[in-house]
């Protein structure tokens, strides 16, 4: 719209000055392979700019949202998980191997199915922010079912199950950094900026969550207070991002 305004006043100049009388006798032609709308290109440079730079903060500050809610997940689960088998050192390396397979795995899956042009990027985070907070929700019932059903069961059936509570949503988790670089690179065609921003910011919101959930969240809310943070954290995340592309998609 505005490229159309600024257009029609080059025009409307152009011909109000080709109708003044000339001083100093008849003027050159002008050079008509200059159109009116070049006057303009600076300004929707500028717009283009200011867009794309606004876009880029809330996809950083989305993405710190989800690094805090998964520590906040992370320290949660290993929490209940100590309270129904006790504090040992098998219950902290079940949940941090699932974490840690889940996060890789996802990862992997993730990178593979952004190769895929036609793939709804955006919409695929944004389900996954939303399964990660809709499971959070549920997890802390998950978990002490588990411990009833398991009361009679083998340490390996006990390991078993606990990790694969802790694994589902993790994979979730790990996918959601390949999906939104993809979507970063093919709407900037930066590929070393979109990795190397999302990663800092992702493992910057880890930090805050692990400072904040252990002495903000946990002692403050507790361990149910704490996943309801965890999981509007997601929401919000899944949320914005649809927004913004939204957004884009109008202004395309």
């Amino acid at each position: 719209m505005a490229g159309k305004q600024c257009g029609s006043a080059a025009i409307m100049l152009k011909a109000e000055a080709d109708t003044l009388p000339s001083l100093e006798g008849p003027r050159p032609i002008a050079d008509e392979s200059v159109q009116p709308q070049e006057i303009c290109a600076p300004t929707e440079r500028i717009s283009m700019s200011s867009r794309m730079d606004y876009v880029s903060v809330v996809v950083h500050v989305v993405f710190i949202l989800s690094g805090v809610s998964a520590l906040i997940y992370q320290l949660v689960w290993q929490r209940s998980l100590m309270m129904i088998y006790g504090t040992n050192v098998e219950s902290v390396a079940m949940v941090v191997a699932a974490f840690m397979l889940g996060l890789g795995l996802g990862s992997v899956a993730g990178g593979a199915v952004s190769k895929f042009q036609r793939m709804p990027l955006v919409l695929l985070f944004s389900g996954a922010e939303l399964l990660i907070g809709l499971y959070g929700i549920f997890s802390l019932r998950l978990f002490h079912w588990l411990g009833g059903y398991t009361l009679q069961a083998t340490t390996l059936e006990t390991g078993l199950l606990a990790f694969g509570l802790v694994f589902l949503p993790t994979l979730l988790m790990g996918a959601t950094l390949p999906l939104l670089v993809g979507w970063r690179v093919n709407t900037t065609g930066h590929v070393g900026r979109s990795v190397s921003g999302l990663y800092f910011v992702n493992t910057l919101g880890a930090s805050l969550g692990a400072f904040a959930g252990v002495f903000g969240f946990l002692h403050n809310s507790g361990l149910s207070g704490s996943i309801k943070v965890a999981a509007l954290l997601n929401i919000v995340a899944a949320g914005s991002i649809l927004a913004v592309w939204a957004m884009q998609r109008r202004q395309s």
